[in-house]
């Protein structure tokens, strides 16, 4: 599994979504539930083996990070009080009342072991050079209360990454099979109940106060029980909120609307990343010419291309993190070739691909032919874009092959037979690190840049920014998108966004991650 795929599934969204209406049934005050839909089955609950976004969404419930995150981007305690953040390494001070499920204490070694065991060869984990930094170490100290996580050299945004490390512990630290039809946290929730594509029931954990902030479950409206239900189909999903089978459901499909209009039931509509496609820039594919790929942009246009791929739902790419960013501003406007189809004959031709009697492009006696996969899972506006996409490329004299592919085998053909030219790959990185190596760095196999991209620009800027902690980088990391962007080597069309609907609750969930303690049942009786 590539890195690219691996962040694929954290394309979930930065939300606040509230509602009220006709009342859910519920039980007495404690013992309340919380019904959310997600889209498909979490599989196994191991922070180290993380594999889809419905798996981030359900660890979020049993386990705690050392920081969080706010909706606004704001970082704010966790298991940590304090932290003292250095180029290549931050010390976390540790809460000394934080206890695990089973009752035992969460220390500075519980930290130390997760990331030992996440950094372990043997352990194979997709989140590793991902949201856990290579090379990453832990050290303690158990008198101060304190652990110290470094890299080898620096690394731009040591602290803001540990919000994805979920730290197991107590019994799970010991033996990681409990996890295979449980959990082991310290969290507000945990698992009592997992029926797999159906149903995973959470029960909250008493006099739970070390949540964001020092947030805790005392209040009465915290719901005695969490229910993920396993709901594949947004139209299901949709209907089910109507008849008050769930508290709470996110859709990015046609269903929104119909979500908008329903009396007692609350939406918020907001970005979850930019969608966006990539050239093949390996030796032998025709997106190693730099100038080719400049010509094709010009003969697409991307407005257009944006709308038909968001069913008109997107707003502007305006970068390639998705919101809350941690180095906000515009890297996108001016930055791609404008939609000019003579312009992009004209490229054409200059870059030596001209075209025969039957209107075919040539070079040197070979046919100018783009192979593009997109997701075929993705619904009827990803099949959609690549037809648009593709027609704008015949329109210029491109023979364009066009192949959907299904989630299971898209990591296979991203990476493995690399059979392709273009792939629509949306990355869902939240922080500018997370790319890195995707964008640079050893090719598939042997790394993770599946585009065989080679910008010395973009590595210069963000080796640069590295050296800077946290935002103290951005203009660096702002820039070396722009590096990307200029040479076409990212192409990004839109930015998602998505409705989360409500009923009956409140709740926050930021980058896929729930915050618990904000899970609020708000009507019916109680």
């Amino acid at each position: 599994m590539t890195r690219a795929r691996v962040m694929a599934w954290c394309t979930a969204v930065s939300l606040l979504a509230a509602g009220c209406g006709t009342a859910q049934p519920a039980g007495s005050a404690g013992g309340d539930t919380f019904s959310f839909a997600v889209k498909g089955d979490p599989g196994l609950l191991d922070p180290a083996q993380v594999r889809n976004t419905n798996t981030y969404t359900a660890l979020s419930l049993a386990y705690d990070t050392l920081i969080h995150v706010t909706p606004k981007g704001k970082v704010v305690s966790g298991l940590a009080r304090t932290w003292d953040v250095h180029p290549s390494s931050v010390t976390f001070a540790l809460r000394r009342d934080v206890t695990c499920a089973d009752g035992s204490r969460v220390t500075p070694d519980t930290v130390a072991e997760n990331v030992r065991h996440v950094t372990d060869p043997a352990t194979k984990s997709p989140t590793l050079g991902v949201t856990v930094p290579q090379g990453l170490k832990a050290t303690t100290d158990k008198a101060a209360n304190t652990v110290t996580l470094s890299t080898p050299k620096p690394f731009g945004f040591i602290l803001e990454s540990t919000r994805f490390m979920f730290m197991v512990c107590g019994k799970g630290l010991q033996d990681r099979s409990v996890l295979a039809h449980g959990t082991s946290g310290s969290g507000p929730f945990q698992l009592t109940s997992a029926k797999p594509n159906q149903r995973y029931t959470f029960a909250q954990r008493k006099h739970y106060a070390w949540g964001p902030d020092g947030k805790g479950t005392d209040d009465p409206r915290t719901p005695g029980r969490v229910v993920l239900q396993v709901v594949p189909s947004e139209q299901t999903a949709a209907n089910m909120m109507i008849s008050n089978q769930l508290n709470g459901a996110m859709l990015n499909g046609p269903d929104r609307a119909r979500m908008q209009k329903i009396p007692g039931v609350k939406t918020s509509e907001q970005s979850i990343g930019p969608s966006e496609f990539f050239f093949h820039q390996g030796q032998g594919h025709p997106g190693h010419d730099p100038a080719l790929r400049s010509a094709l942009l010009q003969a697409v246009d991307l407005r257009q291309l944006g709308a038909i791929a968001s069913s008109g739902t997107g707003r502007k790419a305006t970068g390639l993190v998705q919101n809350p960013r941690p180095c906000p501003g515009d890297t996108v406007s001016g930055n791609l070739p404008a939609f000019d189809r003579a312009a992009a004959e004209k490229a054409l031709n200059a870059a030596g691909w001209h075209r025969s009697a039957s209107g075919a492009r040539t070079k040197d006696g070979k046919r100018l032919s783009i192979r593009m996969v997109y997701g075929a899972s993705s619904g009827e506006a990803a099949t959609a874009a690549a037809e648009y996409l593709g027609k704008a490329w015949q329109d210029v004299g491109v023979d364009v092959h066009l192949r959907g592919v299904v989630d299971a085998a898209y990591a296979e053909v991203e990476s493995v037979t690399q059979d392709w030219d273009v792939i629509w790959e949306p990355l869902g990185v939240t922080l500018p690190t997370q790319l890195l190596g995707m964008l640079s760095g050893p090719f598939t196999p042997d790394g993770s840049n599946f585009a065989h991209l080679t910008n010395k620009h973009y590595e210069d800027q963000t080796k640069r920014a590295g050296n800077q902690p946290g935002t103290a980088g951005c203009k660096l990391w702002r820039a070396s998108e722009v590096s990307l962007l200029r040479s076409a080597d990212i192409v990004p069309v839109v930015d998602r966004t998505a409705v989360v609907a409500a009923r009956n609750s409140t709740f926050q969930l930021t980058s896929g991650l729930f915050e618990p303690t904000s899970i609020h049942l708000t009507g019916g009786p109680r």
